[in-house]
C-alpha cells in the first residue's frame, strides 16, 4: 500500500494557554505530543503547517454572532460586569474565563477547517489537528471545556465536496455536541463510542438515532466502565464496518478523545495505546479522506504518547517503545516507553451487553437508505493553494525559542492528574545515555490555506495558512518551532 499524503496542522502557541489552577484540561499537552514526535522524527514524513486563526465570520457558520461576540470581548479582568452573559452562555466553572480565550478558539478551529480544506482540494489524505476535536460546544454555548465546536466547522466545510460525511467519535465521553448539530440530516452520520449512566454529558442513549431525514443517522454505543482493547474491538470494527456498507460516506472525520485510554484522570476505560490506535488504523484502511482529531485527555503523558504514536500510524511508520530524549522527558517516568499497560480493573461490559447493543445498531443500520443521494449541484469553491507553494519547501528561517516559552508552573507540571509526585524528578541523565532529539446539516463556507513542508531540524518548519480564499490572499509565513 502507498504512502498516505499527511498534512499536520499545530500553532506553537497552543501549549501557552492556560485553563486555570487545578483545571483538568491543559493544552500544554498539545505541545508535548508535537515535541515527542519531532524527536521521533515522525516530522520527516508529512507536511507540517501552521494553521490561520479562524475568523469571526468562520466561527459563525455555525455558532450565533451573540456567542461569538461574547468569546471575543470577555476577559478575566472583566468578568464580573458580564456574569449575566456568563451564565447565558455557561461560561465560567467547567469552561472557565482564561487570558487568551477567543485566540485558543481561533486556533483550534482554524486547525480542523485548513484540514478540511486540505481535503477538498485533494491535497492530502489525511490531516491531523491534536488541538480540535472540543466535541461538547454547542451552537450557543459552552460545554465541557469546549468553546467553539472545531467538528461542526470542518465537517460543514467538507460538505462543500463530500455528499456523505461520516463522524466517528472513541473518546469516552458522547460527542453530544455534533450529534446535536446534524441530528436531523442525513448527509452527516454520527457514530460515538462512550461512557454512559450518571456521566457527563449524560446523552448518548442507545435508543438515541436521529430524527426526521436524519432518524437512524445517530448511531451511540453506551459502554460501561473497564472496557479492555479485546472488548473495544469486537465492537468498533463490526460497527464501522456495516456502517461503511451502508452509508458508504464520502470522508471521515475521527475524534481520538484520549480520556478513554487506561489511568486517565477523568476516565474509566481500560485501553491500552494499541487498542486505542487499531481504530486510528482500521478507519484509515478504508482510503476514505480523513481527518484526525484530539479531544478529551488529562493524563497528560499518555495524551502526548497516544497522539504520537496515532499519528506514525498515519504516516506509517514504526516507533520504538524506548522514548526519545525531548524537552519533557521527565514526565514519562519512571519507565521512560511508548506505551502503557492496562490496569487490574473489572470490565463490566459483558459479551452478552455487547453483542445485544451491536445487534440493535446494525438493525437500525439496516434502515438506512443505501448510500443515500443528495441532489447534484456544482461544488463551492474552496481556494487553490497552488500558486503559494514554495520552490524549495526546506527554506526555512529557524525560530527555535517559540516552543520553548513557558507557561506558568502549574501547566508544565502533571499536577493532580498523574499519580504519585506532581512531577517525576528522578534524573533522566545519569541513567540514560538518551541521544539528542531529531532535528509538532448545509455546507457552511470555510477557510482556505496555503501550503509548506517539513523541516529539517528537531525544531520544524511550518506554513502559515491564511485567512479565508474569501478574504485578500495573504502570503505565506514560515516558522520554525
Amino acid at each position: 500500500m502507498s504512502k498516505k499524503r499527511v498534512a499536520y496542522y499545530y500553532d506553537s502557541e497552543v501549549g501557552n494557554y492556560y485553563y486555570g489552577p487545578g483545571h483538568p484540561m491543559k493544552p500544554h499537552r498539545i505541545r508535548m505530543t508535537h515535541n515527542l514526535l519531532l524527536n521521533y522524527g515522525v516530522y520527516q514524513h508529512m507536511e507540517i503547517y501552521r494553521p490561520h486563526k479562524a475568523t469571526f465570520e468562520e466561527m459563525t457558520k455555525y455558532h450565533s454572532d451573540d456567542y461569538i461576540k461574547f468569546l471575543k470581548s470577555i476577559r478575566p479582568d472583566n468578568v464580573n460586569e458580564n456574569a449575566k452573559a456568563m451564565q447565558r452562555f455557561n461560561v465560567g466553572e467547567d469552561c472557565p474565563v482564561f487570558d487568551g480565550l477567543y485566540e485558543f478558539c481561533q486556533i483550534s478551529s482554524g486547525g480542523s477547517t485548513a484540514g478540511a480544506v486540505k481535503l477538498n482540494l485533494n491535497q492530502a489524505d489525511i490531516c491531523i489537528n491534536w488541538a480540535g476535536g472540543l466535541h461538547h460546544a454547542k451552537k450557543n454555548e459552552a460545554s465541557g471545556f469546549c468553546y467553539t465546536n472545531d467538528i461542526v466547522l470542518a465537517i460543514l466545510e467538507l460538505l462543500k465536496r463530500y455528499q456523505r460525511v461520516l463522524y466517528i467519535d472513541i473518546d469516552i465521553h458522547h460527542g453530544d455536541g455534533v450529534e446535536e448539530a446534524f441530528y436531523c440530516t442525513n448527509r452527516v452520520m454520527t457514530v460515538s463510542f462512550h461512557k454512559y449512566g450518571e456521566y457527563f454529558p449524560g446523552t448518548g442513549d442507545l435508543k438515541d438515532i436521529g430524527a426526521n431525514a436524519g432518524k437512524y443517522y445517530s448511531v451511540n454505543f453506551p459502554l460501561r466502565d473497564g472496557i479492555n482493547d479485546e472488548s473495544y474491538e469486537s465492537i468498533f470494527k463490526p460497527v464501522i464496518q456495516h456502517v461503511m456498507n451502508w452509508y458508504n460516506p464520502s470522508a471521515i472525520v475521527l475524534q481520538c478523545g484520549a480520556d478513554s485510554l487506561a489511568g486517565d484522570r477523568l476516565g474509566c476505560f481500560n485501553l491500552s495505546l494499541k487498542g486505542h490506535a487499531s481504530c486510528v488504523e482500521f478507519v484509515k484502511s478504508f482510503g476514505r479522506p480523513l481527518l484526525l482529531l484530539g479531544g478529551g485527555g488529562y493524563t497528560i503523558r499518555n495524551v502526548a504518547r497516544c497522539w504520537t504514536y496515532e499519528t506514525a500510524i498515519a504516516v506509517g511508520v514504526d516507533l520504538g517503545d524506548d522514548l526519545p530524549y525531548n524537552d519533557y522527558f521527565e514526565y514519562f517516568g519512571p519507565d521512560f516507553r511508548l506505551h502503557i499497560a492496562p490496569n487490574n480493573m473489572d470490565n463490566q461490559n459483558t459479551p452478552e451487553y455487547l453483542r445485544k447493543c451491536t445487534e440493535n445498531i446494525i438493525e437500525n443500520l439496516r434502515h438506512v437508505e443505501h448510500a443515500p443521494g443528495v441532489q447534484m449541484q456544482a461544488l463551492v469553491e474552496t481556494g487553490d493553494l497552488s500558486d503559494a507553494e514554495e520552490d524549495n519547501p526546506d527554506d526555512r528561517l529557524p525560530q527555535r525559542e517559540t516552543d520553548r516559552k513557558i507557561a506558568c508552573e502549574e501547566e508544565l507540571s502533571d499536577s493532580d492528574d498523574e499519580t504519585g509526585d506532581r512531577r517525576n524528578e528522578q534524573s533522566h541523565r545519569e541513567p540514560f545515555d538518551a541521544p539528542a532529539g531529531a532535528g509538532e446539516a448545509a455546507a457552511g463556507e470555510g477557510a482556505a490555506e496555503s501550503d509548506g513542508t517539513a523541516s529539517d531540524d528537531a525544531q520544524e518548519p511550518a506554513a502559515e495558512e491564511p485567512a479565508p480564499a474569501q478574504e485578500a490572499a495573504e502570503g505565506e509565513e514560515a516558522m520554525q518551532e
